[in-house]
């Protein structure tokens, strides 16, 4: 997340325009007996990919981990495993997500206001 507020800032915007982070290549989490933060050995291989369809336009920010390298467990000592990362952004054409069925999400009720 500071990564990311701190490009934020850079562009002219504040923490309040960064969402929460989605670690999409990170094993983390929270023990279940202690409650206590771990992270694991990422199993993504070489080749590994995810894929995204925005229904709206956004601006994206990709950031490495600022606690260090999560390709080992933290501590574990030994050379870190390390690869490439290739972002591609295409526009589909209309009719091929029309012929897919796809329609656009209804806009959400939220209303910012947690429920209450």
């Amino acid at each position: 997340h500071s990564n990311l507020t701190r490009q934020a800032l850079r562009d002219g915007m504040s923490e309040m325009d960064v969402h929460d982070v989605l670690n999409v290549f990170m094993c983390t989490g929270f023990t279940k007996d202690t409650h206590q933060y771990f992270t694991k050995p990422s199993p993504v291989a070489p080749g590994d990919y995810i894929e995204f369809l925005a229904e709206t336009d956004l601006l994206v920010s990709a950031s490495t981990c600022p606690q260090g390298d999560v390709s080992m467990a933290c501590g574990a000592g030994g050379e870190p495993e390390t690869y490439p990362l290739a972002v591609e952004v295409w526009m589909p054409q209309a009719e091929i997500l029309e012929e897919a069925g796809w329609t656009p999400s209804e806009i959400s009720g939220y209303t910012g206001r947690h429920g209450l």
